[in-house]
């Protein structure tokens, strides 16, 4: 080879910028297990953002779902059962009435809650709770109510959606709403126990299920198993686990989910109507007793791919795309609450495809729940006992 050419090779080569390492995360659950594609897990780090984190609202009791109002209050559930209104100033208001009763155990309790898209003249809200059933049994549930103009009271409550069959586990509810016009996207979760995980590839059954429902409760005529002799027709997806996150993309419109694995295997998961994720046949995690899932593989024929995959997990609580102007930068990223260790994740998409991955707020323990403030500010909910609302903005 000329020198001159190899000169020009090694240039280049010195001058090719290096790609940047992951965010320190600790070793694999599953070290054997390799992504099926590139940047499916510990893509790049991304450079450090500089943010400011204010308390909003303190003393909180748990808080799961947030939802910005249009006149700028906020609507906070707390797992106990209580829904409030809590005003920009931090004022935390009186429980509101008629939520419906809910089953506060294990992992249950009153969960997300999400405006209808016709809110402002309907004054609909949605709500998932763990709902209390016959003879010691439960079930994830979302019902529709209307809430007064003083923001004191629910009524016509009703439920549009109860998980059939209940069962007794008080554990992987899901589950989190996203309307979508006319129709509302409820997860499931499939309760947890060896019994009951299996019933995330049933038909037949409502667990470990992306859930697709008019506003009143009617079956779409064009879901996906609607015409299947022996489905449930409200059927969507199929093949979770524990579903805590569900946001609509705002640049293409598509369903987007994040989903609890277990020790390793979080996923975050583009929804295809009809698709099956695999749960609890295959996953990028283990047990946490230490055997492989199912099959004992990450992926089979006939399974969709999640977008992306954390081992070890965040423990995903809510996520939003991001769609404001206080982060240009941050347009249509995924900005996901962390649990375990805590904090906020934000990814870059390429596409489909996640590009980098950054850790924020690390500081402020269990993060359950991400919503934009009407100004763009990230809304986040710590989940405590003295819980808190926070607000993020960019820093100076």
């Amino acid at each position: 080879m000329p020198t001159r050419l190899i000169a020009a090779v090694l240039a280049s080569t010195l001058a090719a910028p290096a790609l940047a390492q992951p965010v320190e995360q600790g070793p694999k659950n599953v070290p054997e297990f390799s992504p099926a594609f590139d940047a499916q897990t510990r893509a790049p780090a991304l450079p450090e953002t500089q943010v400011e984190v204010a308390e909003v609202a303190g003393g909180l009791d748990r808080p799961w779902g947030i939802e910005v109002l249009p006149d700028g209050r906020y609507l906070v559930t707390e797992l106990k059962g209580t829904l409030r209104l809590v005003t920009r100033d931090g004022e935390v208001g009186t429980p509101i009435s008629g939520v419906p009763e809910v089953l506060y155990e294990g992992q249950g309790g009153l969960l997300d809650v999400a405006l209808a898209e016709d809110f402002q003249t309907s004054r609909v809200v949605f709500l998932t709770y763990a709902k209390p059933m016959p003879d010691g049994l439960n079930a994830t549930a979302a019902a529709r109510g209307v809430l007064s103009g003083d923001g004191t009271a629910l009524s016509q409550v009703t439920d549009i959606f109860v998980q059939d069959p209940p069962v007794e586990p008080p554990m992987h509810f899901g589950s989190r709403l996203v309307p979508d016009g006319a129709n509302v996207y409820i997860t499931t979760g499939e309760h947890s126990s060896q019994a009951t995980r299996v019933f995330a590839q049933d038909l037949d059954k409502t667990f470990g299920k992306v859930i697709r429902v008019t506003s009143s409760g009617e079956i779409p005529e064009n879901n996906p198993f609607a015409d299947r002799d022996g489905a449930r027709p409200e059927i969507w997806t199929l093949g979770h686990r524990n579903i805590q996150g569900a946001d609509l993309n705002p640049d293409t419109g598509a369903l987007w989910t994040l989903e609890h694995g277990p020790a390793g295997g979080d996923e975050l998961n583009l929804i295809e109507p009809g698709a099956n994720y695999g749960w609890p046949q295959v996953s990028y995690g283990r047990q946490y007793a230490g055997p492989l899932i199912g099959i004992g593989k990450p992926r089979a024929e006939g399974f969709t791919e999640p977008r992306y995959y954390w081992d070890p997990v965040i423990a995903p609580g809510g996520f939003a795309f991001y769609d404001g102007d206080m982060f240009p930068d941050w347009q249509g990223d995924v900005l996901a609450g962390s649990l375990n260790p805590g904090g906020l994740v934000r990814l870059t998409l390429d596409g489909d495809t996640v590009t980098g991955e950054e850790r924020l707020v690390t500081d402020r323990g269990r993060i359950r729940d991400v919503e934009i403030d009407k100004d763009g500010a990230v809304l986040l909910l710590v989940d405590a006992p003295d819980g808190s609302l926070l607000r993020v903005t960019p820093a100076g």
